[in-house]
């Protein structure tokens, strides 16, 4: 009976040993779950990110104040407009918001008072003796020069012979008709804009949208518009625009009034809107920078700029004032460098009229107005001034007068 009790007995011991074996390994295995936290090496401190620091724009010696751009908001992210003097254009069911008139007003006229900025407009030169912020060459500027078909052989080949044959490959004159003649014996930039050769509003705006579409396509930097009666300094012109950066928005010219112009702006059939803003006379010349420029292209390429003048029933000259004071907000810089046959050219200074940027001459009505400047051309040889202002300027031109030394006795 014993013999037959036996290997029932080891086979419970086993069975216990099992299950004792088993609630050990359970216990163990918990136990270092609990322990190994304690057992690994401690962790390296992870650096976090610092936030950057925020970097005021500088002042790069401006003399046109820069706007505060505003801030839209969009879908829950927040744009901000970029540049200096950019400006955002709002979207539909955006929220903007914007720093107060009369905080832009406070910022205005500080940065007035920093830059020396004359009140009622930016008055600048651009020749304040600060360094050089866009180093520029000829090559860098589009000159546009616009004439008519019955003034090339008045107007036209006066430029050429002066100050055009300075800047040829940079200069290009902006006409109503062919002239293959004088394109194939002067060498110069023709092209026909094939607009009406009429004085008009129409006309006018036709010439000058072409002319924005060929400096878009030009890449340079700079765009400088003057009429077939200026002659362009171009050394003064080269030293103005390198006191400022092309990126940048700057419009620099010379207002015919001396207060803003008001047009009525239409508005579909529901009436007009009445609109106030400064504008450079084309008379007289005036530059706009290519970071401009390009902004500008919504309301004057590519036929564009037409339609934009109808709307408010202005010249091209007004019309770009106007894309760029009234609808993109950026100030017109007012400088006294530029001048126009409507000024009373006899009372500039006779030892700044090389200091220049643009010069002018009476038309029919007023022959005798012209720079009172002393030369080897009588005023019966040089009417207009220009060729007496060009020897002083490039004394080894071939057909000015060479100056006789004198003898000593």
């Amino acid at each position: 009976m014993n013999l037959l009790h036996r290997p029932v007995r080891m086979h419970i011991a086993s069975v216990g040993v099992s299950k004792f074996c088993f609630l050990f390994s359970l216990a163990f295995c918990g136990l270092l779950l609990l322990l190994l936290p304690t057992l690994q090496p401690p962790a390296r401190q992870v650096d976090l990110p610092q936030p950057r620091p925020q970097i005021r724009p500088t002042q790069v010696g401006l003399v046109h104040h820069t706007r505060v751009p505003a801030v839209s908001v969009h879908a829950g992210e927040t744009d901000l407009a970029t540049g200096l003097n950019g400006s955002s254009a709002g979207q539909g069911g955006s929220t903007e918001t914007e720093v107060t008139r009369n905080d832009k007003r406070g910022l205005d006229s500080k940065r007035s008072q920093e830059n020396g900025v004359l009140s009622g407009g930016k008055i600048g030169g651009g020749l304040s003796g600060s360094k050089s912020h866009d180093p520029l060459e000829l090559k860098d500027i589009f000159i546009a020069v616009k004439t008519t078909r019955k003034y090339h052989k008045s107007r036209l080949e006066l430029l050429i012979q002066t100050w055009v044959s300075q800047a040829k490959e940079q200069t290009y004159m902006f006409t109503d008709g062919e002239d293959k003649e004088l394109r194939m014996r002067t060498g110069a930039n023709i092209i026909n804009t094939n607009c009406s050769a009429a004085h008009t509003r129409q006309a006018l705006c036709c010439k000058m949208s072409v002319e924005y579409d060929k400096f878009i396509e030009s890449q340079k930097k700079w765009f400088c518009h003057v009429d077939d009666d200026n002659y362009v300094i171009l050394p003064s012109l080269l030293r103005m625009l390198s006191s400022y950066h092309h990126s940048q928005d700057v419009y620099l010219g010379r207002p015919s009034l001396d207060h803003p112009i008001e047009a009525a702006e239409r508005v579909k059939s529901d009436g007009s809107v009445s609109v106030k803003f400064w504008f450079a006379t084309g008379g007289a010349g005036f530059c706009i920078s290519r970071g401009l420029a390009l902004k500008m292209s919504p309301w004057a390429s590519l036929g564009n700029f037409i339609s934009t003048a109808e709307k408010i029933r202005l010249p091209d000259d007004c019309t770009i004032g106007y894309i760029i004071e009234a609808l993109l907000e950026v100030t017109l810089t007012h400088t006294p460098l530029f001048h126009s046959h409507l000024e009373s050219l006899q009372k500039l200074p006779t030892d700044s009229v090389l200091e220049q940027v643009t010069l002018s001459y009476g038309g029919f009505e007023n022959r005798r107005n012209v720079v009172s400047i002393v030369g080897a051309f009588s005023l019966a040889e040089d009417p207009t001034r220009f060729k007496t202002v060009h020897c002083l300027l490039y004394p080894d031109t071939d057909w000015c007068p060479k100056v006789k030394p004198r003898h000593k006795n």
